[in-house]
């Protein structure tokens, strides 16, 4: 066989094929099925994705062969690419100068017939072949060459969309990376900011004790906005660990619980005054879930709905359903609701309706973004819906361990 020129592109058609990151790759079923379908068009054993490197060609998917590659010097597809716009076709290489001076072997079988339908990319280089041989001389229909372009274009789709795929594999391990991060920095953060915060109030109560009959009743007044605010600057680092910190929790194993209790000791986490009415669930339903990442979602909710709750009686009542694939919950309050415009964006992180807590504190868009994320986490989803002045429904849904 005589050795193929060498592209004028050579370098540049290169850099396309290892930018594609397909190389030396694992075969996959898509692909595969493929070179199956190029056999049964042409009715032949032999077929090949076939990608021509410096100093190699290589499978991608092989039919007919052990083989993974050969040198590029004894290789049918180095001339195939050499003219993209059409297909190689050569009946038979015994009477092909180009082919003819040596005969060609492949595992012991001496390749007779062979077409090569160039893999063109977008960027129009001819990164190797979907190829076709027999060991007899053969002629193809028009119907067939078409089909075998047609899949030959296939291949090239594949390829893009790998390369996608690729690419976001790696971005989304940045992501995680930086993620982490940031759940360090929150933390470090979170930590150096409450000491000094505790301090302030300390410090403050330790002030008003000593200084005692000295101060005003306006002076009082700025005793008391100092530590309120302490308290305040304290509960929002709180939740900004917490909202780093969810992707966390649901790591945990699942386990077997009873709703009811879940909830009875989230009431009792809260410490709920006598102006308040909680009604669980009327069955008390054995849940197969992430306790921890739950128990979060509903102490994020429940506790809400009492911050946000204007009536002299707060009133919540909480419902459960579930079918094969999911566990349904559903949380109504009574409380001052959400204004119409704001409900798009209520889970977004920092987004609040503007609205102040039952006691006068605005809240800092952090709680219902931490819910949604645990929520999705655990392979479900979330929506509200609000009468302001009358109610707020939180509907969720948790997807059930296979």
């Amino acid at each position: 066989m005589l050795s193929a020129a060498i592209p004028i592109n050579e370098n540049f058609r290169l850099d396309a094929l290892k930018s594609l990151d397909i190389l030396d790759t694992q075969s996959e079923k898509e692909f595969d099925d493929i070179t199956a379908l190029a056999t049964y068009i042409c009715d032949t054993d032999l077929a090949l994705i076939s990608l021509v490197d410096k100093d190699r060609q290589w499978f991608k998917s092989k039919q007919g062969l052990v083989t993974c590659e050969t040198p590029r010097n004894n290789s049918l597809c180095s001339h195939a690419i050499l003219n993209p716009d059409k297909p190689l076709i050569v009946r038979d290489t015994r009477e092909d100068k180009r082919f003819n001076q040596s005969p060609i072997i492949l595992e012991g079988r001496q390749i007779i017939f062979y077409i090569g339908i160039p893999i063109i990319d977008k960027d129009g280089f001819a990164l190797g072949t979907l190829c076709v041989m027999d060991t007899k001389p053969r002629d193809l229909t028009e119907k067939q060459v078409s089909s075998l372009k047609s899949l030959a274009n296939q291949i090239i789709i594949l390829f893009e969309l790998n390369k996608k795929n690729n690419y976001l594999e790696k971005i989304q391990l940045e992501l995680k990376k930086r993620n982490q991060s940031l759940r360090e920095f929150a933390r470090v953060i979170s930590h150096d900011l409450k000491m000094p915060l505790a301090n302030i109030v300390t410090s403050t109560d330790l002030l008003k004790l000593k200084l005692g009959d000295l101060l005003d009743e306006e002076s009082l007044e700025y005793f008391g906005y100092i530590k309120s605010s302490s308290f305040s600057m304290s509960s929002y680092i709180s939740d900004v660990l917490e909202h780093y910190e969810s992707e966390s929790l649901t790591q945990h194993t699942p386990e077997a619980f009873k709703l009811n209790d879940l909830l009875q000791e989230i009431v009792d986490l809260l410490s709920i005054k006598p102006d308040f009415t909680i009604h669980f669930p009327k069955e008390n339903p054995v849940l197969e879930s992430n306790k921890l990442a739950l128990k979060q979602i509903f102490f994020n909710l429940i506790g809400n709905s009492i911050k946000y709750n204007d009536k002299e009686q707060i009133v919540i009542s909480i419902e459960a359903e579930e079918d094969d694939v999911f566990y349904y919950f559903r949380i109504t309050d009574n409380g001052m609701g959400i204004p119409n415009d704001k409900l798009d964006t209520i889970f977004e992180l920092f987004t609040t309706a503007d609205t102040t807590d039952r006691s006068g504190n605005k809240g800092n868009g952090i709680g219902l973004s931490t819910v949604k994320k645990l929520v999705e986490n655990l392979g479900g989803s979330i929506k509200v819906s609000s009468e302001e002045k009358t109610s707020t429904t939180f509907d969720f849904s948790i997807k059930k361990q296979d």
